[in-house]
């Protein structure tokens, strides 16, 4: 059996809920959070025997992790304005974090698109750049050979011919 690793975020805002003064039933927040009964029962016992009430954990939403943040917009992903605004007020956020935070994962990728086409289009005229100079360096080695060739035929011309600028 695999074990679900949860948020110390999400645990804590469960916990909120189940411990007094909020005592909402397990059954409830088992289904609205799509965590199992004893799972919830484990962590309230737990909680419990730490002495811990649902005002110590008061962990303000700008402080929750991405993960959570972006689990909340999953969640809500197909509700309707009445049911995000009954969502948002029973999770004690307001409708309009929850829409920041579903844009900002709709805009995450994009920076991540356009950063791929800028390195592609550096990459490609990179690759120009690079073709150019090999082009140019083999044209100067051909005509470096070329050079060597005429020197070597000139030597030799002297020496069958004689130098000319000797005489």
């Amino acid at each position: 059996m695999t074990t679900m690793q949860y948020s110390n975020e999400l645990r804590e805002a469960v916990l909120k809920r189940l411990l007094p003064p909020n005592s909402e039933p397990f059954s409830r927040v088992a289904a609205e959070e799509g965590i199992s009964e004893q799972t919830l029962r484990n962590w309230f016992n737990k909680a419990k025997s730490q002495g811990l009430s649902s005002d110590d954990f008061d962990v303000p939403a700008d402080k929750w992790s991405t993960q959570d943040k972006f689990l909340i917009v999953v969640e809500t992903a197909g509700m309707s304005e009445a049911d995000l605004a009954e969502y948002a007020r029973t999770k004690g956020l307001y409708v309009d974090q929850i829409k920041s935070w579903r844009d900002a994962c709709m805009n995450a990728n994009g920076g991540v698109a356009r950063e791929a086409a800028r390195l592609s289009r550096e990459l490609k005229a990179a690759e120009r750049e690079n073709r150019k100079l090999e082009k140019e360096l083999a044209r100067k080695e051909k005509a470096l050979a070329e050079t060597a060739a005429l020197l070597v035929l000139r030597k030799k011309a002297d020496a069958i011919w004689g130098d000319p600028e000797d005489e």
